[in-house]
């Protein structure tokens, strides 16, 4: 594995990636892609989990773009280990990037806390995206992955439907059922008559309060637990 420079740009420190890929040239590419845009700084690459691993302990990048199949430890174990040692203080967001279109890579990633999953034929313009969203705390999924998603979690469910969770106020459990429905900040404001300010806030503080780490794992809750099922609540 190898390591760049963890430098700080001059007016504000760089989002810093580390590229986790057994092959050179996908790494090459990605490390092209990212080192053209401003505020983007590729600080390492790994060439198996394992390397990825100790690479993130060791630079604590903000994002990880992790590929799926690895000799050794792979991707999704790899992730897992990472995710499970970050802290509130300390995060770093990982990106799963794979070749294979395959649902129980999709849904293991996003158990193990993936922030977003990206199939490697996105466009450059989706990969820098990618970093850019997770970075700031958003999920990231590629409508094909969003559609799977939701195809997943929309039959029926498991448990009877459920009633508002206690953590919640009702209009934070009005956000849950809207966010279950992949509704947007701007969408939910106008359906509920809100600020997209105000969205923001009760976004954060379902997630918060539910110990969710995301937008996505929010649809995974509300569907999980019978909150939302095809057609409604």
């Amino acid at each position: 594995m190898t390591a760049g420079p963890a430098g700080r740009g001059t007016a504000e420190r760089p989002l810093r990636v580390v590229l986790a890929d057994d092959q050179e040239l996908v790494r090459a590419g990605f490390r092209v892609i990212l080192g053209a845009e401003d505020g983007i700084e590729v600080v390492g690459e790994a060439e198996d989990g394992h390397a990825a691993v100790e690479l993130v302990e060791r630079l604590r990048p903000d994002v990880v773009l992790m590929d799926v199949q690895m000799p050794g430890v792979d991707g999704l174990a790899a992730t897992r280990r990472i995710l499970g040692a970050v802290t509130d203080d300390d995060p770093v967001k990982v990106v799963i990037l794979t070749t294979f279109d395959r649902e129980d890579y999709l849904f293991e990633a996003l158990r193990c806390g993936a922030s977003g999953f990206l199939l490697k034929n996105a466009s450059p313009e989706d990969l820098v995206e990618s970093v850019r969203v997770v970075a700031r705390g958003d999920a990231l999924l590629s409508p094909e992955v969003t559609r799977k998603v939701v195809a997943r979690f929309s039959t029926p469910a498991t448990t009877p439907p459920v009633s508002r969770p206690p953590e919640l106020t009702d209009r934070e459990f009005e956000v849950l059922v809207a966010l279950a429905r992949g509704a947007s900040n701007a969408e939910i404001a106008r359906e509920l008559y809100l600020g997209e300010s105000t969205v923001k806030t009760h976004v954060s503080r379902v997630l918060a309060k539910l110990g969710l780490r995301d937008r996505t794992h929010a649809v995974v809750f509300a569907y999980e637990n019978g909150i939302v099922a095809p057609g409604g609540r």
